[in-house]
């Protein structure tokens, strides 16, 4: 039963989405689509460099209660990861829903493909986010860069990660490296978070570049710069500004190492059956086949014996109808 109403309601979810174009259904889960616009975006150089491509904040009500759902779709999942870590609260804590989800004083962030989904008011129960994950549109389930996890855990204050990927981002989050320094023209990504140590807090970004001979060549750049104590391990470049703590500086910059992440795609083949097998099983097959044909004949002529020698009974159609060819 209740996966003919999940089913029902996904058909609800796409027939409203076949009617409009719109994220958000005019119905979800018992409330009604009372006011529909585009979000407001305070720092539009920001969320264009992250890659927003759409953004929609319904307000849906019912029977006195309402809540606000607010969507954000990004060109593909690492402007959602980015734009997640941005809008995070601090004393976000994480919730077991699809994706990155955390919640804050009455405030849901979910991240989930290159989506980004806000909730003001209410809590979504993660059976109430399947039927409209199931149709959402256009949705992008690439892998998350790798490089959200190379920051280091001991010592990391939570939800304080900022990803970078361009001059606006390093700008916000890790002002004290030029974009020229950073190189973004090779296509090169950041990870910062603060970290707590013997000499206060610390931030450290690990930039992420295509190769380590290019990391190598930036890392002459990065050691010009005025307080800066960088580590290069593998692609990855990390550089902590420590003023007048470099041992703090160096305590955090090792445990920084680069660990490759290898992913094997191969096709797989069928395997070819058995010839032997194969033969074995029609063998099979047609003896079985003539076990149940002589056993359906006795018992058909044990039949036809009991009804005439016990019975007395014979049928008018059992009589044989002969044709005396050779008498013409």
């Amino acid at each position: 039963m209740l996966r003919i109403l999940n089913s029902a309601i996904c058909l609800l979810f796409i027939f409203a989405f076949a009617l409009n174009a719109a994220i958000w259904p005019d119905h979800f889960w018992g409330f009604d689509k009372t006011s529909n616009r585009p979000a407001t975006l305070l720092d539009p150089a920001l969320w264009n460099e992250y890659g927003l491509q759409e953004s929609e904040q319904t307000v849906y009500q019912s029977s006195g209660s309402r809540f606000t759902a607010t969507a954000y779709r990004f060109s593909d999942p690492t402007g959602a990861l980015a734009a997640f870590q941005w809008l995070r609260p601090p004393d976000a804590k994480p919730l077991e829903l699809r994706g990155l989800a955390v919640e804050a004083a009455g405030r849901t962030l979910l991240a989930y493909g290159n989506y980004l989904i806000e909730f003001e008011g209410r809590r979504p129960d993660p059976k109430e986010l399947e039927p409209l994950i199931a149709v959402i549109p256009r949705l992008d389930l690439s892998p998350l860069p790798a490089l959200k996890d190379d920051l280091p855990q001991d010592g990391l204050v939570p939800n304080s990660e900022r990803f970078v990927t361009g001059p606006v981002s390093l700008e916000r989050f890790y002002p004290r490296v030029p974009p020229s320094v950073a190189g973004f023209h090779y296509g090169v990504e950041a990870q910062v978070g603060t970290f707590r140590t013997r000499a206060g807090e610390l931030s450290l970004a690990v930039f992420s570049y295509p190769t380590p001979q290019i990391a190598r060549e930036r890392l002459l750049e990065f050691e010009k710069l005025s307080g800066a104590v960088v580590k290069r391990s593998g692609p990855l470049l990390a550089v902590v500004f420590a003023g007048n703590h470099p041992d703090a500086a160096e305590r955090l910059l090792s445990v920084v190492r680069y660990q490759a992440n290898l992913t094997w795609n191969e096709t797989a083949t069928a395997q070819p059956e058995n010839i032997g097998t194969l033969i074995l099983h029609i063998m099979l097959l047609i003896g079985l086949l003539l076990a149940v044909s002589v056993l359906l004949g006795f018992a058909f002529g044990g039949l036809r014996v009991f009804r005439s020698r016990w019975l007395g009974s014979k049928n008018a159609d059992e009589a044989m109808i002969t044709l005396h060819l050779g008498d013409r």
